[in-house]
């Protein structure tokens, strides 16, 4: 029972109630099968340096344990400052097929949460490890 009265037929029925919002939008549903193709591996960024033709990527070192050095570009320069991610661990696909960036070649690609306000960036936070763990262990 609701406390809002009945309209009469000399009164106009009360106007309806605003919808809500839309849900935000996600990607189409995978199966399981899909998410288990994925590698996720931590890794140790043993160097990291600006990419020479790219304004937005940092180049990183990896450490991946027994599957040995790689290479990654990240989108990640303007809100993390290489010289302090050198030593950090991060997350990565390991399995992702290489690919040239800018002449870089680029074998992964790490984890980050970001933010947008409308259509625009404003943040990007690199996932990493909450202790440490040994380089190339798997994320499940």
């Amino acid at each position: 029972m609701t406390d809002e009265p009945t309209p009469t037929p000399d009164q106009p029925a009360a106007p309806p109630a605003p919808a809500e919002a839309p849900a935000p939008t996600t990607k189409p549903e995978i199966e399981y099968d899909d998410f288990a193709k994925l590698d996720l591996r931590v890794a140790t960024i043993t160097q990291a340096e600006p990419h020479p033709n790219a304004d937005r990527l940092l180049k990183l070192q990896l450490d991946l344990g027994e599957l040995g050095p790689r290479q990654i570009c990240a989108g990640i320069k303007g809100y993390e400052e290489p010289e302090r991610l050198v030593g950090r661990q991060i997350i990565i696909v390991a399995n992702l097929k290489p690919r040239k960036i800018r002449g870089e070649v680029s074998n992964g690609m790490l984890m980050a949460a970001s933010h947008k306000d409308g259509d625009d960036l404003t943040d990007v936070v690199v996932l990493m490890p909450t202790r440490p763990v040994p380089a190339g262990s798997s994320v499940s």
